[in-house]
């Protein structure tokens, strides 16, 4: 190999033949980018849309189940609309009532004559597992709702007469119930007694509210806080669980048809994808029974 051909295989490349290298890759990688930006975007877009459905859908399921489980004429709304609270029922059951006769075995019947009698028979035979009433829940009889006292089981602050319809269960045992107090005997000598025609009683667990926080764009979980007649949103000192994340907005809506003893819950979340764009709204209707 002559000295001229080794210098000329040695020298590598000139500044010049560098700079058109970059250019060249830089204009490549340019019409890559405008070639695949769209479909990389579309993409992003579609799956950050399907997060939110998604996710909206699973909020609205929690929902529907949760109304259903709420006690006859207890679900209420607050003055925003973003704010909707019901009191929780484990289950429906039959008291004993005076009027009963042949029961088998005999029995104590629900007293609304008595402020002092405390106990009563549970017909029927008493659920077991989460459903099973146990020290601390409580029971409610012939619910009205709100305004509608002593058929209201928000507000027993007529202590000490209790003239309401709600009562803690301080014991349980062998189909026996026993209550706190005994609100019902105020109804009957207030002269308003409610008994239920069916004879039957709900056992609850304790007020439950769902609500958007706007500022931190949550649809959150509200329980464990105390009854109030008038609907405190959200409730002070309640323990609280994230449904959801990225909600824009939340309406929430109840209409009581009281001769038809049923209920319609509307719902409307508006979810946002991380990416911000294409907000995703649902509107959903739920049917309620209201036969107290």
């Amino acid at each position: 190999m002559s000295a001229r051909l080794s210098r000329r295989l040695q020298r590598g490349f000139t500044i010049i033949e560098a700079i058109a290298v970059i250019v060249i890759t830089g204009i490549v990688g340019t019409c890559i980018v405008v070639f695949i930006q769209i479909p990389v975007r579309t993409y992003l877009s579609s799956a950050g849309r399907a997060e939110a459905t998604d996710l909206a859908d699973n909020a609205m399921r929690r929902l529907a189940r949760d109304f259903r489980l709420a006690l006859p004429n207890s679900l209420r709304v607050d003055a925003s609309g973003r704010y909707i609270e019901y009191i929780e029922t484990k289950g429906g059951l039959r008291y004993l009532a005076e009027d009963d006769i042949d029961t088998p075995g005999g029995g104590t019947y629900l007293n609304w004559n008595s402020a002092a009698a405390l106990t009563f028979t549970v017909v029927g035979g008493v659920p077991g597992g989460r459903h099973a009433p146990v020290v601390g829940d409580a029971i409610v009889v012939y619910n009205l709702g709100e305004g509608q006292e002593p058929g209201n089981a928000y507000n027993c602050s007529a202590a000490p007469t209790f003239n309401c319809n709600r009562t803690a269960i301080t014991a349980m045992s062998a189909g026996t119930l026993t209550m706190a107090a005994n609100p019902f005997a105020a109804q009957l000598a207030a002269g308003t007694p409610l008994m239920s025609p069916g004879k039957r009683f709900h056992v609850v667990s304790g007020p439950v509210t769902y609500g958007c926080d706007i500022a931190s764009k949550r649809l959150i979980r509200y329980w464990n806080y105390g009854y109030q007649a008038a609907q405190v949103a959200p409730p002070v000192g309640a323990t609280q669980a994230v449904l959801a994340d990225n909600v824009e907005s939340c309406t929430f809506s109840v209409t009581s048809l009281a001769s038809q003893r049923s209920g319609l819950i509307g719902i409307t979340l508006q979810f946002s994808p991380q990416d911000g764009a294409n907000q995703i709204t649902l509107l959903h209707q739920i049917h309620v029974d209201n036969t107290p």
